[in-house]
């Protein structure tokens, strides 16, 4: 195969592509990326963990149709360290690949192309759109409550499902056990059957990135119950689903919650932060004492002392004391977009709903601490 394409091409849809690979792999042909220079035209690269795969198309001047493998990091650190605005030419023969830009000369070992896996999709039979803002706002406003426990792996992903809300919608949540996060959004044109499915979290991630770096504005998603499909332009990322039940997470969401706080989410967000500059490891509780229209925040740590700020905010309801993790507070509060967020409280052991409001499309439950 002969092949050249500009660095900046190059350099952008390798890092997208490389970052799938796992930095240390029994399979070797696992750290390589598939390079396919295309008849018509343009370069197909190509990397996966056999979980994932994510497949993107460049521009460039092909001479020779061929394909070859090589290693992902090695290919993207020659990358990044070329002149800006090199010309990059590929060209692969007897089990090598020769990687020319200026004056640089590489020649890198490759794997034959046969050994490659792919990822069989299968048919993909639910098909939809969803706006790229759509799907930033379902990523941002769950991923943090993601858990990171290997033995709950059902839980290691956001759980995309469609329901009747007295008009057709799909939510997606994630919880740890100790926080949920869920947004409610439109059912998109398409998805009506759609089976329930749980993303997961390296998918999220990966896709996460590309939304910010494709600017495109709708993406397409196809899937099965095993399968998911995101195609972004010139990028097409496959993954496979966390095969698992999800548990019924509407059973946490209170509904009797009587004791309103309103709260503007930033003075309260910096009034946590402050407090918690004193909070240990095994102590990250921030005590919230709610009173006549005030919120006192305190924490105590036996190692470093005390720390109290009051914040005003709109309550009316008895006195009482309640207590949060305040990384997992911050992270809900750090969502929020509005200049008022709601939390409805019980007493000190139930769960608190947090939302900006009953119209509003995310929705947070945290568990309180003894404190």
């Amino acid at each position: 195969m002969k092949a050249t394409i500009e660095r900046a091409s190059l350099l952008k849809s390798l890092g997208h592509v490389q970052s799938v690979v796992e930095r240390r792999n029994t399979i070797p042909i696992l750290s390589n990326v598939l390079i396919e220079a295309q008849a018509g035209g343009g370069l197909k690269l190509m990397a996966t963990d056999l979980d994932l795969q994510i497949v993107e198309t460049a521009e460039a001047e092909v001479e020779t149709p061929g394909v070859t493998t090589v290693s992902a990091h090695t290919l993207f650190d020659i990358a990044r360290k070329l002149p800006e605005g090199s010309q990059v030419q590929f060209n692969a023969a007897d089990g090598r690949v020769q990687v020319n830009a200026g004056r640089a000369r590489f020649s890198l070992a490759t794997l034959p192309r046969d050994d490659f896996p792919v990822i069989a999709e299968g048919e993909l039979p639910t098909s939809f759109e969803l706006s790229a803002a759509d799907l930033v706002a379902i990523i941002d406003k769950t991923r943090f409550a993601i858990s990171t426990e290997e033995t709950r792996y059902y839980l290691n992903g956001i759980f995309l499902h469609v329901a009747e809300d007295g008009e057709p919608v799909l939510k997606a949540a994630a919880t740890d056990g100790h926080r949920l996060a869920r947004v409610t959004l439109p059912r998109p044109d398409g998805a009506e059957g759609m089976p329930d499915v749980i993303v997961p979290r390296k998918c999220v991630g990966e896709l996460r990135k590309l939304l910010d770096e494709n600017g495109e504005t709708r993406v397409q998603i196809d899937l099965s119950a095993s399968k998911i499909r995101f195609t972004l332009g010139n990028a097409v990322l496959t993954s496979k689903l966390i095969d698992g039940t999800f548990p019924d997470y509407n059973r946490v969401i209170p509904t009797g919650n009587d004791k309103l706080l309103k709260i503007d989410p930033k003075s309260f967000a910096e009034g946590v932060d402050r407090v918690a500059t004193i909070a240990t490891e095994k102590t990250r509780a921030v005590k919230m004492a709610l009173g006549q229209d005030k919120v006192t925040l305190s924490v105590t740590s036996p190692e470093n002392g005390t720390a109290a700020e009051e914040v005003p905010g709109s309550y009316g309801s008895d006195e009482f004391e309640i207590g949060f993790n305040a990384r997992y507070l911050l992270d809900i509060l750090g969502e929020i977009e509005g200049d008022t967020v709601e939390l409805h409280l019980a007493d000190a052991s139930a769960p608190t709903l947090i939302r900006e409001g009953d119209k509003a499309r995310a929705l947070y439950v945290l568990m309180p601490m003894r404190v």
